[in-house]
């Protein structure tokens, strides 16, 4: 049975989702100072594995350390393969395309998570929340046309965009998978092993790299990034995506990433990284509208939403 998207008990689950939303936000001009430092896999291994490395203690001493079982593993490693393609495309997208663009793609995340959402799970959104999803997918790609008609129709995307847009494709495959491998195991449990096979997947692809760096030769800038990544938009945001996507449903979840483009250009104009471009304004209203759309109506039949 799926849950009513907002109500009074599940406020403090949306708190806590523009929290996480924050964090994500946060990670794009971080990953674009240091991405060209050294290669995506690589960065990835080290934000997953210090991610899992800084959480094992609070999983161990809370739950004790047993191993899940064939089953789950296997799950375990189904939902960290998206994580690991769209992480990998967000770094390597960044070398060619702006924070911008890809603070607004990732708002094609819910759109493409409530299609996937109805192929795995068989959850349909009403008239309202897909007129959001719409709504709010043409405006992030208003934002990333910078308001361009023409380019807008024409679909003109670069390099990098593609690259990312690939990613966020995977990215829409993640919370339909968690709520269809859930079984009421502790969420903390849930995100280790996702944190932790994860890091041991990017440390096959990247194992050949990490003989050739030179390391002394690498700022601590890049360190102090890795670290913030690992923690803050890593560690923290999964575990609240975990723990919200099964209490309000995967595309709710996946809805807060409209809001991504506002806190990425707030941000990145904070840290010298982008200048604001009024023509972008309609693309935001258009994604405050599609938020509002998705989280605050409330359906008539609870049982049919997502």
């Amino acid at each position: 049975m799926n849950i009513i998207s907002y109500n009074k008990k599940n406020i403090h689950v949306h708190l806590l989702m523009l929290l996480s939303i924050i964090l994500a936000a946060s990670s794009f001009p971080v990953v674009a100072l240091i991405t060209n430092d050294l290669p995506p896999s690589i960065l990835m291994f080290f934000r997953f594995f210090i991610a899992s490395l800084l959480f094992a203690p609070f999983v161990f001493l809370k739950h004790g350390f047993r191993f899940p079982g064939n089953l789950k593993i296997i799950h375990y490693v189904i939902l960290s393969i998206p994580l690991v393609t769209f992480f990998w495309c967000m770094f390597e997208s960044l070398r060619y395309t702006s924070v911008l663009n890809t603070g607004a793609l990732y708002t094609t995340v819910p759109a493409i998570t409530a299609f996937f959402a109805y192929i795995i799970n068989r959850e349909t959104s009403n008239k309202i929340k897909s007129t959001g999803l719409l709504l709010g997918t043409v405006g992030a790609l208003w934002i990333v046309f910078r308001g361009n008609f023409n380019s807008f129709i024409n679909l003109d995307l670069n390099y990098g965009d593609l690259i990312f847009l690939t990613g966020c494709l995977f990215l829409g495959l993640y919370n339909p998978l968690v709520k269809r491998f859930y079984h009421n195991q502790p969420m903390a449990i849930m995100t280790f092993w996702v944190l932790f096979i994860g890091s041991l997947l990017l440390l096959i692809i990247s194992a050949d790299s990490l003989l050739l760096i030179e390391w002394n030769a690498i700022s601590n800038n890049v360190y102090i990034g890795i670290v913030y990544l690992s923690l803050f938009s890593t560690l923290i945001t999964f575990y609240l995506i975990h723990f919200s996507t099964v209490r309000i449903g995967p595309t709710n979840v996946a809805a807060y990433g409209f809001l991504t483009p506002l806190f990425v250009i707030s941000i990145s104009i904070l840290t010298g990284i982008e200048k604001f471009n009024m023509a972008i304004l309609p693309g935001l209203t258009l994604i405050i509208i599609s938020m509002m759309l998705i989280q605050f109506h409330r359906p008539k039949d609870p049982l049919k939403t997502s």
